[in-house]
């Protein structure tokens, strides 16, 4: 009998995350896969888009996450009693061990670098921060060699796994054709806007997009679609003059993201250059390109390649506010050549950049497992 019944376990990720409830999930479920989500959100169980979602209860902070939920977590996916297990967090590999101890076939998805990630953690003693990633690449490194697969967001992370697991696959976090494009997105009825959609924090460069606002002087306003992670650097740039320019929309579901995307003229991914981020894939930078707009990036060599090449956007130096201004205030103010930026964006996206290439491998993946 096939391995049919397909259980995603996440105890930090939203129930409809892109990657985990949209495109993998749903993908799952279109092929004809019996799918069900374990999440910790406190929203309870409910079925959407055919993927059966069970909660755990939303955690009371980080220990409780780390060493309760996660035994949630583990007992629940032991009562769906799946084929196969596919991890989105790196607190859930010991589950997944014991998983593969019930005789279960086991899928770790390696969203981000961890090791790397606490390397850029300055908030930590240098020592302690070293300490922490040495160790927990020993650990990852053993652990997922047990596993039966190892899945990546990036062809960077893969290159790592590969070293550990031969079964591995990058399968990138790119739009959904189609998914973000807007109906009204006639360039000649958008307005002076360029957006952010993402999370806020100091490291995504929120202070340096509104002290850009305030010497863009009016010539564009700044969507800001997101939630602050740091209520001190929310109160700071609140402050600031360039707050001015900027309109607050919170968090965006899909459909607010792409009203968002089609009234703007740009959008913004000015990351700081942090180890974590210099050789990620970010997903808003290639949502902006299938929604037929350019970007405004950091110039980081990868991220610079791709822009460059499709000629799609520019890349600033994401600490330079007169970099990012002088950006801003060039794509609002010349519309053809934005508009022509937007549309080689979108071509980029539908030839290489697209989730129908990597649901693909997704799928085949999934086959040669079972």
């Amino acid at each position: 009998m096939l391995k049919k019944n397909i259980v995603h376990l996440t105890s930090v990720h939203p129930r409809y995350d892109v990657r985990i409830f949209h495109k993998e999930c749903c993908s799952l479920v279109k092929a004809g896969f019996s799918v069900s989500l374990v999440v910790a959100d406190g929203k309870g169980d409910g079925v959407q888009n055919n993927v059966s979602v069970f909660d755990v209860g939303q955690p009371s902070g980080r220990f409780n996450r780390v060493f309760q939920i996660t035994e949630q977590v583990y007992q629940k996916a032991c009562e769906i009693d799946g084929d196969t297990y596919h991890l989105h967090d790196p607190e859930l590999i010991h589950i997944g061990l014991k998983l593969k101890r019930l005789g279960k076939t086991v899928i770790f998805d390696a969203h981000e670098d961890v090791p790397k990630q606490l390397l850029g953690k300055h908030y930590l003693n240098k020592l302690v921060r070293w300490g922490l990633s040495k160790a927990f690449d020993i650990y990852e490194s053993w652990a997922c060699k047990h596993f039966d697969a190892i899945v990546t967001a990036t062809p960077f992370i893969r290159d790592k796994f590969l070293l550990i697991n031969p079964v591995t696959i990058d399968i990138n976090n790119f739009p959904i054709l189609g998914e973000l494009v807007s109906v009204a997105n006639n360039w000649n009825q958008k307005r002076n806007y360029v957006c952010y959609v993402g999370g806020i924090a100091s490291i995504r460069g929120i202070r340096e997009l509104v002290n850009a606002m305030e010497k863009v002087t009016g010539k564009a306003r700044l969507q800001l679609c997101g939630e602050f992670s740091e209520k001190d650097v929310e109160l700071e740039v609140k402050k600031y003059a360039g707050w001015e320019y900027v309109d607050e929309l919170g968090w965006q579901g899909r459909q607010g993201v792409k009203n968002t995307l089609g009234m703007s003229k740009a959008g913004l991914v000015t990351l700081h250059p942090t180890i974590n981020y210099i050789d990620a894939l970010p997903v808003k930078m290639f949502e902006y390109m299938s929604a037929g707009i350019p970007v405004i990036a950091s110039n980081f060599p990868l991220w610079s390649e791709i822009i460059e090449s499709n000629k799609c956007g520019l890349c600033v130096d994401p600490l330079n506010t007169g970099e990012i201004a002088k950006a801003i205030i060039f794509l609002v103010s010349n519309p053809i050549q934005s508009e022509q930026m937007g549309e080689n964006g979108k071509t980029a996206i539908q030839s290489r950049y697209n989730w129908g290439i990597e649901e693909k491998k997704l799928l085949d993946l999934y086959k040669s497992l079972i």
